[in-house]
């Protein structure tokens, strides 16, 4: 709970994937996809109860094999390509009642951590406003970008000057990464939508903002890992290897 108001959060799979086969459960680091998601949402310290919304069995399975609570089985037409995830979240919402916010958790942004989580959940509620969403900072910025007439001219997709100043002194530009969504639940019921002209901006860093998508994103998600531990196993290995030194010279000392 935060400030007296309890939290729900939804984690959404569905088992029809074209681009990538099963990419909700395929096994990254030794780990099913969904796993890494499941993880931060327990570590949330103001996330209530965390619940599955799925059609398939397999992902079912593999979710309650992590501990993960399905309360349903997800209607087939609730899981084609084009079911917008506004309406699986009124579907659960239907079903599941008692609840103040709404956090989505899509498993597709694995490298979102509890910090992202509770810190998108203190935004909506502290600021009292209906609703919250990750951004990162957009890696290229719109105002570069251009157009082409019909005679092939270039022509600036946003604003009227066709000069670009320094990148410096252009305004910084935000991206919606898909990581974490938080409501008002009774706000975004009667919106049936997270985004409104009030909808605050929750801003994450880019290296926990990727999106799988494709198997490149998979093995992008195993190097970051990778990479992210490569101090801790350094600064390990310069702690043993001080430690073998420290141990040398008290041998050496012995001898003397």
């Amino acid at each position: 709970m935060i400030d007296g108001q309890s939290v729900l959060a939804v984690i959404p799979a569905r088992g029809g994937s074209k681009k990538l086969p099963r990419k909700n459960i395929l096994p990254v680091m030794g780990r099913p996809l969904l796993a890494w998601t499941v993880d931060e949402a327990r570590r949330s310290r103001y996330i209530d109860r965390v619940v599955l919304s799925s059609d398939d069995d397999e992902i079912i399975d593999v979710a309650r094999g992590l501990g993960l609570e399905v309360p349903f089985r997800r209607p087939a037409e609730l899981a084609a390509d084009a079911t917008p995830t506004n309406d699986v979240l009124f579907h659960l919402l239907s079903r599941i009642s008692g609840y103040d916010y709404l956090v989505l958790l899509q498993v597709t942004s694995p490298l979102r951590n509890v910090e992202d989580i509770d810190g998108c959940i203190v935004e909506c509620v502290q600021r009292k406003v209906g609703s919250c969403v990750s951004v990162s900072l957009a890696e290229k910025n719109p105002y570069y970008y251009r157009t082409l007439d019909s005679e092939k001219r270039l022509r600036p997709l946003i604003g009227d000057s066709c000069h670009i100043g320094r990148r410096q002194d252009l305004p910084d530009v935000y991206v919606i990464n898909g990581a974490v969504f938080v409501a008002q639940i009774q706000f975004f019921l009667e919106q049936r939508t997270f985004f409104t002209p009030e909808t605050r901006g929750y801003v994450m860093p880019a290296d926990r903002s990727i999106d799988i998508d494709t198997a490149k994103d998979i093995a992008l998600m195993e190097y970051l890992l990778a990479f992210a531990k490569m101090p801790r196993a350094l600064a390990s290995g310069m702690s043993r290897l001080r430690a073998d030194a420290s141990a040398g010279q008290d041998g050496a000392a012995s001898k003397v």
